[in-house]
């Protein structure tokens, strides 16, 4: 497993200790977590008031990993929120439930995508690492499990069949991000490795 400069990340994104989940970055990747992706109440900055805003929301993410189970992970969130003295609902609030509860809130799901994870030691895989590492004559970084959402998942684990993802973007393309970006060069590696991919036969 490819382990990471934790003092570079450090110094990059500029933070003194991470959270203490794993002993390094890509050992993290290897348990589920739960991310507060975004918080919204009232006004601040310039558009400051003087007012109690109506209310505050929070938008919650879970990722999984193929040893957890999704629902239940959301059912322990709502147990532990539910522990905290809030009446939990689905729907907005009546006038009735906000007479009667002094906390309160309202709780939408999403559906939940199975994580999926392919050994590293698969021959596809090594393959893979074979073409690229002739390609470009470095190292291929190999990552256990990475920590986005891929739809291909449930056919992953339905068909039992092995998958990788090879992506083609620069390191600090910033995803999902408002700066978002990718170079120009990257385009051109893109192709490069798509070619040699798909042009070189599988040993059998």
């Amino acid at each position: 497993m490819f382990r990471d400069d934790d003092a570079e990340i450090k110094e990059r994104l500029q933070f003194k200790s991470a959270d203490k989940v794993g002993a390094f970055y890509q050992e993290s990747l290897q348990y589920p977590s739960l991310n507060v992706r975004g918080l919204g109440a009232g006004w601040v900055g310039a558009e400051a008031r003087t007012i109690v805003p109506a209310s505050a929301t929070a938008e919650l993410d879970l990722r999984l990993v193929p040893e957890s189970d999704g629902n239940r992970l959301k059912k322990l969130v709502k147990d532990f929120i539910r522990n905290q003295g809030f009446y939990i609902t689905d729907t907005t609030p009546t006038k009735e439930e906000r007479l009667k509860y002094d906390k309160i809130i309202m709780v939408t799901e999403g559906s939940v995508t199975n994580a999926f994870r392919t050994d590293l030691t698969n021959p596809y895989g090594s393959h893979i690492v074979n073409i690229l590492k002739n390609k470009f004559a470095d190292e291929v970084v190999q990552i256990r499990i990475m920590g986005g959402t891929v739809p291909i998942a449930p056919f992953v684990n339905e068909l039992k069949v092995p998958a990788f993802l090879v992506p083609l973007v620069n390191p600090d393309n910033n995803q999902h991000s408002p700066n978002e970006n990718l170079k120009i060069g990257q385009i051109a590696y893109g192709i490069q490795t798509l070619y040699a991919l798909l042009s070189t036969p599988i040993e059998p």
